[in-house]
């Protein structure tokens, strides 16, 4: 019963957000509202809010699964590996993935998600919010290889290099160029980009 329950849980969840981001996209966030949405997934209101906690949610919890990554890469890195390869590494591979969060992701639906979240004063808060909260986690993670202002001086950097990163894939798409196009030259921007990190400790 309890995964029974839990599925259905699951399946209202994606509901909502498919319905939402669908919305979304298609005539801008600000223009839609949540009672709009609410019904789009066929569920009330309060039934809504008990899955995702305000409207900005209904966007921004499509990331949530990179909430705290980069301190979850400096903990589980590999013996020897040192916290910036592996934050080096393992964004090397989202490259390699085109994993929408390196901006190197060329599906219409994803340029036109992040268009959405760069373009709307709402969302581009709360997601410094959430980045904010990620510069924390990894700073406390860095602290177990260097001192406190260290570490959090090397997370914002890390975080800082990272957006810069993304950002700069994706306007490069916007502007008409492939993944596969770019992705030789965001390998090399993130090469020199990690090169210039300090290293903590």
């Amino acid at each position: 019963m309890t995964g029974l329950r839990q599925l259905k849980k699951q399946q209202v969840h994606d509901a909502i957000s498919t319905a939402a981001i669908t919305l979304f996209l298609d005539r801008g966030f600000d223009e839609v509202s949540v009672a709009e949405v609410a019904a789009a997934a066929g569920v009330s209101k309060p039934t809504l809010f008990k899955y995702f906690a305000s409207k900005e949610d209904l966007v921004l919890h499509r990331i949530s699964d990179h909430h705290e990554e980069s301190a979850r890469v400096v903990r589980h890195r590999g013996r020897g590996e040192s916290p910036l390869a592996a934050l080096h590494r393992h964004f090397l591979e989202g490259l390699r993935r085109r994993d929408p969060v390196t901006g190197l992701n060329d599906h219409p639906t994803v340029l036109a998600y992040h268009r959405m979240i760069f373009s709307t004063p709402g969302l581009a808060a709360r997601l410094v919010h959430h980045t904010t909260k990620d510069e924390e986690a990894l700073a406390e993670a860095l602290r177990e290889v260097t001192d406190e202002l260290t570490a959090r001086l090397v997370a914002a950097q890390t975080l800082a290099v990272q957006r810069v990163l993304a950002r700069e894939n994706w306007a490069r798409l916007t502007r008409g160029e492939t993944a596969d196009e770019v992705y030789p030259s965001a390998v090399a921007a993130a090469d020199h980009a990690f090169g210039l990190l300090p290293q903590p400790g």
